[in-house]
């Protein structure tokens, strides 16, 4: 009899390689595998459920508070149409209203007091997060699971909670990044809880040996199991081809610099613009979307860069190689703004790989280790523009030597990958299930 799997993952899984990779393969093992997700809810194309070709279930979850839940949300939403009030006048009017409290019906202050309350942006998002983690606690319970898999912090309380007090089960605790120092996760409570629901974990997965080495001290847990974060094995020379070129209007005689991937902060990414002027030959074009993008627009234009610097949306991921293939190089220039950046290892760089694009990157310890190790491009400071500038004018003035890395590319890819990966990633939950010596022996 099959071993069943239930996973989570805090996100619509529309997009998440990583995961699909992982379930993908548990599935090609014989195991049975349920995932918990988010459900959109400004998609109604969207399935809630879903059976995937790749031979798992998608169980998609409420993401904001249902109906009568919401009501007054919403109802609160249409009063401040008319009320403008920021935060702290909201305040101030409230404690006018309890000091007025002898004055005044309470039904008044019961009023004035839910308003403020379900005004507050803080308490809309831990509603909607709450509910949304109970509903993915109440399908993870459904089922008589094996292994509970929680991708990232964010989900391990739900794991904890179906695997170690209502359930008798293995618990995996997938950390995808670095969460007591990753953006968005500043406040320090993030690494206190879990630093608490670590202890109840069975085997924990980092994306590199940086990581592993880091979050072992931090919490002097046992070394954590590793798999990086390795794109399927792809050709896409093989395939057709689309003309970047063309569809820019960029003279086909120009090299294309290319960034693709999320436009968000701490990514060098206004340092590529400013760079731009330094460079000697080619257009940068950045492939995708995020927060930054209308700050981007704004420097290039205030730089009157236009010309030099393009822009296109972000592009389905199955044909996101045909239009990297195209590009002299790629940037892969992270800034050092907190440790998750630092011990980076991104996939960015190994896409790249796979298109035979050479990169440059930053000089961090897991991208260094590939690009210099494998002579897959160069690496510069990547805080510097003058460094970035250099880098790219070493490639456009060497040629030969992009030539010679664009040919190490493809050869690494072969070693770079999860076919080879996932091998390891199986031998994992065997591990769990198992123990270790039944493991070596499976």
């Amino acid at each position: 009899m099959s071993k069943k799997v239930c996973a989570f993952v805090f996100n619509h899984f529309t997009n998440d390689a990583r995961v699909l990779r992982e379930n993908s393969a548990l599935v090609e093992a014989g195991y049975e595998v349920d995932l918990i997700a988010l459900h959109d809810f400004e998609n109604p194309d969207l399935p809630k459920r879903e059976m995937r070709e790749e031979g798992f279930q998608v169980i998609r979850v409420n993401s904001k508070l249902p109906g009568l839940l919401h009501f007054p949300f919403t109802l609160c939403d249409n009063i401040m149409k008319y009320v403008k009030l920021n935060i702290f006048t909201k305040l101030i009017a409230l404690l006018l209203v309890i000091a007025s409290v002898f004055y005044i019906s309470p039904w008044m202050i019961l009023v004035a007091a839910l308003i403020f309350i379900l005004g507050n942006r803080y308490v809309r998002i831990a509603s909607n997060r709450g509910y949304s983690i109970l509903e993915m606690m109440y399908y993870g319970l459904r089922k008589n699971y094996d292994v509970y898999h929680s991708n990232d912090l964010n989900t391990l309380p739900q794991g904890v909670v179906c695997a170690k007090l209502f359930k008798r089960s293995k618990l995996i605790y997938d950390s995808h990044e670095v969460q007591s120092s990753r953006s968005g996760y500043e406040n320090p409570i993030f690494g206190k809880i879990e630093k608490f629901l670590i202890k109840y974990i069975d085997i924990m997965i980092h994306e590199n040996n940086t990581r592993a080495k880091y979050t072992q001290e931090l919490y002097d847990i046992p070394y954590p199991e590793v798999i990086h974060n390795y794109p399927f094995v792809s050709r896409p020379e093989e395939s057709a081809a689309i003309n970047l070129h063309k569809e820019l209007g960029i003279d086909e005689s120009e090299p294309i610099l290319l960034y693709q991937g999320g436009i968000q902060k701490g990514r060098g990414l206004e340092l590529i613009v400013k760079a731009t002027p330094l460079f000697k030959r080619g257009k940068v074009v950045f492939i995708g979307d995020g927060k930054i993008k209308p700050d981007l627009l704004k420097l290039v234009d205030e730089l009157k860069l236009e010309d030099k610097v393009k822009f296109i949306s972000k592009v389905p991921v199955d044909e996101l190689l045909n239009y990297t293939r195209n590009a002299y190089l790629g940037f892969q220039v992270l800034n050092n703004i907190n440790f998750n950046h630092y011990s980076a290892s991104s996939n960015k760089l190994f896409e790249y790989m796979m298109s035979g694009v050479p990169a440059v990157a930053c000089s961090f310890p897991e991208i260094q280790k590939v690009v210099e190790g494998e002579y897959t491009g160069v690496c510069v400071d990547s805080h510097e523009v003058t460094s970035i500038a250099d880098g790219v004018n070493y490639l456009l003035d060497h040629p030969e030597t992009r030539e010679e890395m664009s040919r190490n590319c493809l050869k690494a890819r072969d070693k770079y990958n999860w076919n080879e990966e996932k091998k390891i990633f199986i031998k994992i939950y065997e591990k769990v299930l198992y123990g270790k010596d039944k493991a070596v022996a499976q």
